[in-house]
């Protein structure tokens, strides 16, 4: 309210023209974010520590991820990491703790190629896969990977918090040396006697075989779970719960959108309002489309899970990729998992 308020205090000259020029944190259209320092975790793997600027909100929920804008060569790339740090704890500071991969260029670039001072964009903390406080009174964690990130913050925000529910961890790496967070998991086994630890090294003991959980922890069915890691292992988890008629005590995210083969055929996106036009391929979402013509995209999770970027399609076809479902004129559309089905046009 008060940012909308200096908005139009200050027509027809941007808030932006004055603020920033106090302090480059300071935006009365937009939250920023200052990266403090970049540490590393593994040969990979990053912590980034964010301060936030004006308007942004600790009050965000252990598990929860926050929207992320880099501008680089001249571009604004966006993604949504997990919170790695701890709400509510007195600490201005935010972290995410980011994995870089071949196909993620702004991964790639925050653990590798960001310097402290950099200003980013920030979008607020959102997702459902949250632990409630006070959590449920015994938990079973499964993660693989970079998965572990949402679930750190779980671990971290119950420490903190001095609740100790009975906890059995289920973490899968290739290596010792890749998994993220070892000496902070280790430390917490040994100072928690509610918390117990069965790392799995898939490169040694291959992958958990979920059909087989008893072994690893008896009362698996008893426990609220959460889970998160790859599309593989969460769909090999999300099949045993069904089985056991027990899904309803089962949490997930997922990060990666499994799209399948029934994508867009690709055409020409015409954005209605900014007046611009882009050919994309059917493996190219409207969102990115849009972002690279420079145009202000509304979005969340990047995921099509929080619907903060759906939008109005206007004429012609797009195509859902994740399960192939077609959309018309009059539908509103998500733009991060919608594609091209020939020409179209958005309301943007």
């Amino acid at each position: 309210m008060v940012r909308g308020l200096a908005a139009r205090a200050t027509t027809p000259l941007l808030p932006d023209d004055y603020l920033s020029l106090l302090n480059p944190l300071w935006s009365a259209r937009e939250l920023r974010g200052e990266i403090v320092a970049v540490k590393p975790e593994t040969e990979d793997t990053a912590t980034v520590v964010i301060r936030p600027g004006w308007g942004f909100s600790g009050d965000y929920r252990p598990g929860q991820y926050v929207g992320i804008g880099l501008r680089v060569d001249g571009k604004w790339h966006w993604r949504s990491y997990s919170l790695t740090s701890v709400p509510e704890r007195g600490d201005e500071n935010i972290s995410i703790t980011v994995k870089a991969t071949p196909e993620g260029f702004l991964s790639a670039h925050l653990v590798n190629g960001v310097e402290p001072g950099t200003i980013i964009r920030l979008a607020s903390p959102k997702g459902d896969f949250a632990l409630p406080n006070p959590p449920p009174q015994s938990l079973l964690f499964i993660t693989a990977g970079s998965g572990i990130t949402p679930v750190m913050a779980m671990l971290r925000s119950l420490r903190a918090r001095g609740q100790f529910p009975d906890i059995v961890h289920v973490h899968s790496a290739a290596s010792q040396d890749a998994v993220i967070f070892h000496d902070e998991l280790r430390e917490i086994e040994q100072e928690q006697s509610g918390y117990r630890l069965h790392l799995q090294l898939t490169e040694t003991d291959g992958k958990v075989d979920f059909d087989e959980l008893d072994g690893i922890v008896a009362d698996w069915r008893e426990r609220s779970a959460w889970a998160c890691g790859p599309g593989a292992m969460l769909d090999a988890v999300e099949k045993v719960w069904q089985d056991n008629d027990i899904d309803d005590a089962l949490h997930m995210e997922r990060f990666n959108i499994a799209a399948t083969d029934k994508g867009g055929e690709g055409g020409t996106v015409t954005f209605a309002i900014s007046d611009k036009t882009i050919e994309i391929d059917g493996a190219t979402s409207i969102l990115e489309a849009g972002e690279k013509q420079g145009i202000q995209m509304p979005f969340g999770c990047r995921m099509g899970i929080c619907q903060t970027c759906v939008l109005p399609l206007e004429d012609g076809h797009v195509r859902d990729v994740r399960s192939g479902q077609e959309h018309g004129a009059g539908d509103r559309i998500q733009t991060c998992i919608s594609t091209a089905s020939g020409n179209c046009t958005i309301k943007v």
